[in-house]
């Protein structure tokens, strides 16, 4: 966290309202602390569409500002389409376009050029009106070459990316805030489509996070709800197969998997509404489409097949407490479903009553991933009956109550179950659950349970 910030009164009671209402301290704690460790140019650039900025100006500088008053500095690039659409028919030239790019011609360039220099002013200083401090980039970081002259007139693709301007603003402790403008070596203005400006701008920077800021909020499903998180390692094929996904949706998900597929496994790329960047960025819910590359879900019957050491490792740092020595020798396993890097697992056993969730454990750098998700869906896709307990008060209830078909509170427990409708069968189901003898041994502390993440 900055230190000269949060001694502004001002800036406090903005972080506490935000602590308040987007989510629990430990969870935003636990992101400042994540993201403060990373080099500053490794931390988010933030691509903010022309709609965004005509539409929604003032939530954008409040989350941008925001971020800076908490010591994290964003890259932001942005791009100016709807406003050279307008300006560009009103100087009489018709809006021509080959596969998505805009033909550009030497007197649309001069629009182009004013226009991006229009908007990049506008941002800036309307974030410096907010006390944020915030530097115009407009030239000097993309270096071009037409993209096809004869196509295209004067278009350029990106042939290097020049972080010079971009470092300065960074050590100055200032937004740097990019116009996708090219040059070519020989000092020819070229516009850039800002998508593939901001993707060449990502691979040379690997930063840990690419937010898309858009109207929308994120990527729709075929009832138009947000989609929460996306697995590519689990999920890719299946998405792309579904028949409600439109051209437009296909080539955005394609471009995210080119994208992640040139960076860390721990990079992700979310889509979110410019108001709900915070909440996004600082808690394991999120507020948009949040993409990861992922991890391959490994699926085994028999504990021969698991790595136990490691997952020993993964249940009890996830539950902060010590699973019984014999665990694995006494529990009958039906199924595991495990992330490759043991970082989520379920274990399902096989009782009287039906298939048992044994454990659900994600580990506290996974949570916010979507991992744990994931590995759930991989889970519930194969098993279309299921039940399981988890102690009263435990912060993963409100997943379980989302995923569950119906619920019974118990003392200690609640018990949840989907695919069962049977009353005779749900009362062996909670039967069993208040029966079950415990395989994790005592807390050590009370942080600790906060960690629980299903079942003792």
């Amino acid at each position: 966290m900055n230190p000269n910030s949060v001694h502004d009164p001002q800036t406090r009671q903005t972080i506490v309202r935000l602590l308040s209402s987007m989510g629990s301290a430990k969870e935003i704690s636990q992101y400042l602390k994540r993201f403060s460790q990373l080099d500053a140019a490794r931390f988010a650039v933030v691509k903010v569409g022309g709609a965004v900025l005509r539409d929604d100006l003032d939530a954008l500088v409040s989350s941008l500002a925001f971020l800076q008053d908490v010591g994290l500095t964003p890259i932001v690039i942005h791009g100016a389409g709807p406003q050279l659409d307008v300006e560009l028919s009103a100087a009489g030239i018709e809006k021509q376009t080959i596969d998505g790019l805009r033909v550009t011609s030497p007197e649309a360039l001069a629009i182009v050029r004013r226009v991006f220099h229009a908007q990049n002013l506008k941002l800036v200083e309307a974030l410096q009106a907010s006390d944020a401090r915030a530097t115009s980039i407009v030239s000097g970081v993309f270096e071009a070459d037409y993209l096809d002259r004869e196509r295209f007139g004067l278009v350029g693709e990106v042939k290097r990316v020049d972080l010079a301007p971009i470092q300065a603003s960074l050590q100055a402790g200032s937004i740097p805030v990019i116009a996708s403008l090219g040059e070519t070596i020989g000092g020819q203005i070229l516009n850039l489509n800002a998508d593939f400006a901001a993707n060449e701008l990502v691979q040379v920077l690997q930063p840990y996070k690419i937010v898309f800021l858009t109207g929308t909020g994120g990527l729709l499903d075929e009832q138009g709800k947000v989609i929460d998180s996306i697995n590519l390692s689990t999920e890719y094929e299946h998405l792309m197969q579904q028949s409600w996904i439109d051209g437009g949706m296909r080539l955005k998900i394609e471009q995210i998997k080119d994208l992640l597929d040139g960076l860390p496994l721990a990079s992700s790329v979310s889509i979110t509404k410019p108001a709900e960047l915070a909440k996004e960025l600082f808690t394991h819910k999120g507020s948009g489409t949040l993409v990861r590359r992922g991890e391959r879900v490994v699926s085994v019957d028999s504990w021969g097949g698991l790595d136990l050491v490691r997952l020993r490792g993964l249940i009890e740092s996830a539950f902060g407490r010590t699973l019984a020595p014999d665990y694995f020798e006494r529990t009958t396993l039906q199924r595991a479903y495990v992330s490759e890097n043991y970082r989520a697992a379920v274990i399902l056993t096989a009782e009287d009553a039906g298939t048992y969730l044994d454990k659900f454990a994600v580990l506290d750098d996974a949570q916010g991933e979507g991992l744990g998700r994931a590995v759930w869906q991989v889970m519930r896709d194969e098993n279309p009956r299921l039940f399981w307990r988890s102690r009263r008060g435990n912060q993963v209830n409100a997943f379980y109550w989302s995923e569950c078909e119906g619920s019974i509170k118990q003392p200690t427990w609640k018990v949840f179950w989907y695919g069962i409708n049977d009353f005779a069968e749900i009362a062996s189901c909670v039967h069993h659950c208040d029966t079950r003898p415990a395989t994790l041994l005592e807390h050590a502390s009370l942080d600790h349970r906060l960690k629980e993440q299903a079942n003792g």
